[in-house]
């Protein structure tokens, strides 16, 4: 689908090491001073779904693919970016290309890295980040709207006055120094929202960057965002960006498991944060499952059958039948798609039927 989530924050919070870690690469340089990111790095990353090994299992499956995910890592953003500061305009134009974003946060003290601000105070940090993303949106907005005015006057660009209508909904919005993702829009204008390309109406989460002994449980720092994350009714999670670097090195999966193990983590910060920017873009995964190859697939929630075929091949969606369809509980349970089929398990679904998460797809089209 070709979704992407970006990682802002401030500089020296810990984006371009939580990057690199996250991409199993040095492609982002890490330094101690601002602006050491500039251009913006790409990384595809797979998410981490046990499920699709234990399809494998069962079908026998040569391959294994999994779905993915991209990580941008933007320059980091200072006071006044939004009238150009440090590398302002470059960081706004960069982060509206992305669907979602994931806001890293310093979590710790230390004075070996300086902080721009002075002092490690999360919360200002955050405020400091929503409030050039809110003066960048609105500035947008007041520059759109005497535009629009004048293509809609008389009625006859309907286009632009239902675009003008949604704009001067959410200026005060804006001017109150809310993000745009605080309007609340109804569901048959939710498309033509998402089309105004606002920055701050993008799903964001929080990243608390701390030290390794506070990965597991945390912080002050961190119980401060957590507040402000429920109260925004927004998602955050704790990772240290140094822990995830050292697991990145290690060669197999047995010394990660053991790594872990010794700090009393379960599982990787960077699986909690994959999950978490899958769940922040309303996203699900269904599975298509053969001799040839076991793959994950994604698709937004509440996405019909011909829509899941397309993302295969736009000629399944043009071409859609049906698609045989079986839950990956009665799949694994039933021991693969005979056994489904034997128990009444396997169902055709027809245009109108909604994906559910995890459904193991086989799709008939005619072209």
């Amino acid at each position: 689908m070709g979704l992407a989530i970006g990682i802002v924050g401030l500089p020296n919070v810990g984006k371009s090491t939580l990057f690199n870690a996250l991409t199993s690469t040095q492609a982002a340089e890490s330094a101690n001073y601002p602006f050491c990111t500039i251009e913006p790095n790409k990384g595809i990353v797979s998410v981490p779904d046990e499920r699709i090994y234990k399809l494998a299992k069962i079908a026998t499956s040569a391959q294994i693919i999994p779905t993915q995910l991209e990580f941008v890592d933007i320059a980091g953003l200072v006071r006044g970016a939004s009238k150009g500061e440090g590398l302002g305009n470059q960081f706004l134009s960069h982060i509206r290309e992305v669907d979602a974003i994931a806001h890293v946060l310093r979590c710790f003290d230390d004075e070996d890295i300086t902080h721009v601000e002075g002092a490690t105070d999360p919360l200002r940090d955050a405020e400091i980040i929503e409030t050039e993303l809110v003066l960048a949106d609105l500035e947008s907005v007041e520059k759109r709207i005497p535009n629009l005015e004048k293509k809609a006057k008389g009625g006859a660009d309907k286009e632009s006055a239902a675009t003008l209508e949604l704009l001067k909904l959410v200026k005060p919005v804006l001017f109150e120094g809310k993000a745009a993702r605080t309007l609340q829009v109804d569901d048959d204008k939710k498309e033509a929202f998402r089309h105004l390309q606002l920055i701050t109406a993008k799903p964001m989460m929080y990243v608390c960057n701390v030290k390794e002994g506070d990965a597991k449980s945390g912080n002050k720092y961190t119980e401060a965002v957590a507040a402000m994350a429920k109260k925004e009714g927004a998602t955050h999670v704790v990772i240290s960006a140094q822990i995830e670097a050292e697991i990145a090195q290690l060669a197999t999966q047995e010394e990660k498991t053991e790594f872990l193990k010794d700090l009393g983590l379960s599982e990787t910060g960077l699986s909690k944060l994959i999950h978490s920017g899958y769940q922040l873009l309303n996203l699900i995964t269904y599975f298509t499952v053969g001799p040839k190859e076991a793959r994950a697939w994604t698709v937004r929630r509440a996405t019909k059958a011909p829509g899941a075929a397309g993302v295969i091949h736009t000629d399944f969606e043009k071409g859609f039948i049906r698609a045989e369809t079986i839950a990956y509980s009665d799949y694994v349970e039933l021991g693969g798609e005979n056994g489904a089929k034997d128990k009444g398990k396997l169902r055709l679904e027809g245009k109108d039927y909604i994906v559910a998460d995890g459904d193991v797809m086989h799709f008939r089209f005619n072209v």
